[in-house]
């Protein structure tokens, strides 16, 4: 069955972007090709080893969250001022693509981010240039399926949305259209003398 965010972004949303930027040929059209989710763990980081529980948890909660099993990201170089040396382990990865990555975008949207405690958007500057948008999360209580009350270590982590055949502002259409939301620009009150 194909996700519904899937049949939405193929269906209206590709058709706004027809219209909004001429694109004509369906080649040139943009695309969400991944999503990549990491967490660092540098700060677990005790003697020469990771510590193993908040290992194990995060490795949990990832696997959890996105449907596959994240992999462990080691250090390329040696940081004497953080006792880090080449190899230790730092962070986990998780890269999700085709109908898992439009599950996710629908779950993280949809039920996740409206969790978030004074939430009033996300950044609208957060891209990278070529079309893809990045963003963080403080924890990841926010998705239901983390039962917060066996965790015993809090953590973060950092999404970004890998867009193909995109700019900037293609992307933030393309994002806006399928309801991701956005930060309202403030508008300044004049002063009243």
């Amino acid at each position: 069955m194909t996700p519904r965010i899937k049949t939405q972004f193929e269906g209206p949303v590709l058709e706004k972007i027809k219209s909004d930027f001429g694109i004509t040929n369906p080649m040139a059209m943009p695309k969400l090709d991944k999503i990549v989710i990491t967490v660092g763990m540098g700060n677990q980081l005790d003697g020469t080893k990771l510590n193993p529980k908040a290992r194990e948890q995060v490795i949990d909660d990832l696997s959890l969250i996105t449907g596959q099993r994240p992999i462990m990201k080691k250090a390329k170089k040696a940081v004497s001022n953080f006792k880090l040396r080449i190899g230790y382990e730092v962070g986990a990865m998780v890269t999700v693509r085709g109908n898992r990555m439009w599950e996710f975008y629908d779950r993280l949207v949809n039920l996740a981010m409206p969790r978030i405690k004074d939430f009033r958007g996300m950044k609208a500057t957060s891209f990278d240039g070529r079309g893809s948008y990045s963003f963080g999360l403080t924890e990841q209580g926010i998705f239901p399926e983390i039962d917060m009350a066996s965790a015993q270590y809090t953590h973060g982590m950092n999404v970004t949305l890998v867009f193909k055949n995109s700019t900037n502002e293609i992307t933030k259409t393309c994002l806006t259209e399928m309801g991701f939301p956005f930060k309202k620009p403030e508008v300044k009150k004049k002063k009243q003398s």
